[in-house]
C-alpha cells in the first residue's frame, strides 16, 4: 500500500514527515517538485511532478490519495481513487459533489475521508466525545435545553496592531468575510449576511481566563445531525464559529466597509490587491510563533439551571516543531490515512470519525501537539 501525498504547502509538512518517519511507503506529489524536495528531501527521494495522468499510472488498489491541494482538486482525485480501488483523504469540508460520491465509494469498497484537519477535524472529535459523554451521564434528559459552541482561530502568539497575521495568502480570509452563516440562537435560526454583523465576546476557560471576539462561520445547522443530536432535543444554541483576538473588529473596520462594496471582476481584482498588501504588511516573520485556540463546549440546562456543562479547551503555539497550525492540520490527516489503511473506517464518504476508540486514540496524540489541552467540567 502506497500513500500518495499530493501537495507540500506549509500546513502539510509535519503530518507528511510523521508518515515518512514511521516508515510508510509514501510517494510525494507536488506541482513544483523542487519545493517538495526542500520540505522532505532529507527523508525521501520518492518525489514526483503532480498531474492526474501521472498519479493514475502509479495507483494500485488499497493505496491512499491524500489531497493537500486547493479544494477544487478534491473531487477529481476522489473519483480517481474510486476508479483504482484506492482510498482518499483531505482536511477540507465535504462539498456536495464529494458527498454525491458516497454510493460509488461504497460499491468500490473504499473510503473518502474529509474534515480531518483542525477545523474541521479536531473540533469534530471533541464534539463527538462531548455528546457521547453527555448521553452516558446521569444528567441526560431529552427535555434538557442544550447549548453547543465550537470556536476556533489561528491568531498571532504576539499580538500586533492588526490583531491578526497570515501564514499563507490572505485571499481566503478576505473571501470568507463575504460569506453568510446560519446557526441557532435562543432556539431560533440566526441568519447572518456578513461575519461582522454577529461578533460577540467569548470567555475561554484557559488556565488564565481570556476573552476573544467570535462570530458564526458557514452553516452550523447540518452539524447537529453529524454530532448525533437527536431530533427531539431542545437546542437553545448551536454555533460553529471563528475566534479572533480582542480588538480585531476595530482593527478591521475599514476592511469590512470596503469588502461589503466589492462586486464582480473589479471586486475580485481589488480583493487580490488587498491580499497582496496584507501579506506584505502582516505575514508571520521567519520563526515567529503562531497560536491556535480551539474551544468546544456542550451545556445542558433544566429549568434554567445548568445540570451538565463541559468544554474542551486547546491552546497551542509554534515551537521548535514548527507552527501550531501545520501540526494541528496535518497530524490528524496522517491519523486518518492510517485508519483507512487499517480498515478502521467503513467504505463511503466520511468526516472525522465518531467511533469513540478512534476519537480517544487520536485525541491522545493531539494532546502531545498542543501546549494545553483539557476538558473543563464547569459543574463538577
Amino acid at each position: 500500500m502506497t500513500i500518495h501525498w499530493c501537495g507540500t504547502g506549509l500546513s502539510a509538512i509535519p503530518g507528511l514527515r510523521r508518515l515518512l518517519d514511521a516508515g510508510h511507503d509514501v510517494a510525494v506529489w507536488n506541482r513544483t517538485p523542487e519545493k517538495a524536495r526542500e520540505a522532505v528531501g532529507d527523508l525521501t527521494s520518492n518525489i514526483h511532478a503532480f498531474s492526474i495522468a501521472n498519479l493514475g499510472q502509479m495507483l494500485s488498489p488499497k493505496d491512499v490519495i491524500v489531497s493537500m491541494l486547493p479544494g477544487d482538486w478534491h473531487v477529481e482525485l476522489a473519483e480517481l481513487a474510486i476508479a483504482h480501488g484506492a482510498h482518499f483523504v483531505s482536511s477540507s469540508y465535504i462539498a456536495p459533489d464529494m458527498r454525491a460520491l458516497d454510493q460509488k465509494a461504497k460499491d468500490a469498497g473504499v473510503c473518502l475521508i474529509n474534515e480531518v484537519g483542525l477545523d474541521p477535524g479536531i473540533d469534530h472529535l471533541m464534539a463527538h466525545a462531548l455528546v457521547a459523554d453527555y448521553k452516558a451521564s446521569d444528567a441526560f434528559d431529552s427535555e434538557n435545553e442544550l447549548s453547543f459552541i465550537s470556536y476556533c482561530g489561528g491568531i498571532p502568539k504576539t499580538p500586533n496592531p492588526f490583531r491578526y497575521k497570515f501564514s499563507w495568502s490572505p485571499l481566503g480570509v478576505l473571501k470568507a468575510l463575504r460569506s453568510p452563516s446560519r446557526s441557532i440562537r435562543d432556539f431560533k435560526e440566526l441568519d447572518v449576511a456578513r461575519p461582522w454583523d454577529a461578533i460577540s465576546t467569548y470567555e475561554a476557560p484557559l488556565p488564565t481566563a481570556e476573552s476573544f471576539e467570535v462570530y458564526p462561520n458557514r452553516d452550523s445547522i447540518p452539524f447537529m445531525a453529524q454530532y448525533e443530536f437527536e431530533t427531539d432535543w431542545k437546542v437553545k444554541e448551536f454555533v460553529r464559529g471563528t475566534l479572533r483576538l480582542n480588538g480585531w473588529s476595530d482593527a478591521w473596520a475599514d476592511v469590512f466597509k470596503e469588502v461589503e462594496t466589492l462586486e464582480g471582476e473589479a471586486g475580485d481584482a481589488r480583493l487580490k490587491e488587498m491580499s497582496d498588501q496584507f501579506w506584505a504588511e502582516n505575514a508571520y516573520d521567519e520563526g515567529e510563533p503562531d497560536r491556535v485556540v480551539l474551544c468546544v463546549g456542550l451545556k445542558a440546562e433544566k429549568n434554567g439551571s445548568p445540570v451538565w456543562h463541559k468544554t474542551y479547551v486547546m491552546d497551542a503555539w509554534g515551537d521548535a516543531r514548527g507552527t501550531a497550525m501545520a501540526r494541528l492540520v496535518s497530524y490528524p490527516v496522517s491519523f486518518a490515512i492510517e485508519a483507512a489503511m487499517n480498515n478502521k473506517i467503513a467504505p463511503g464518504v466520511h468526516a472525522a470519525p465518531s467511533d469513540l476508540q478512534l476519537v480517544d486514540a487520536w485525541m491522545s496524540e493531539i494532546g502531545k501537539l498542543a501546549q494545553h489541552l483539557e476538558v473543563v467540567d464547569h459543574i463538577g
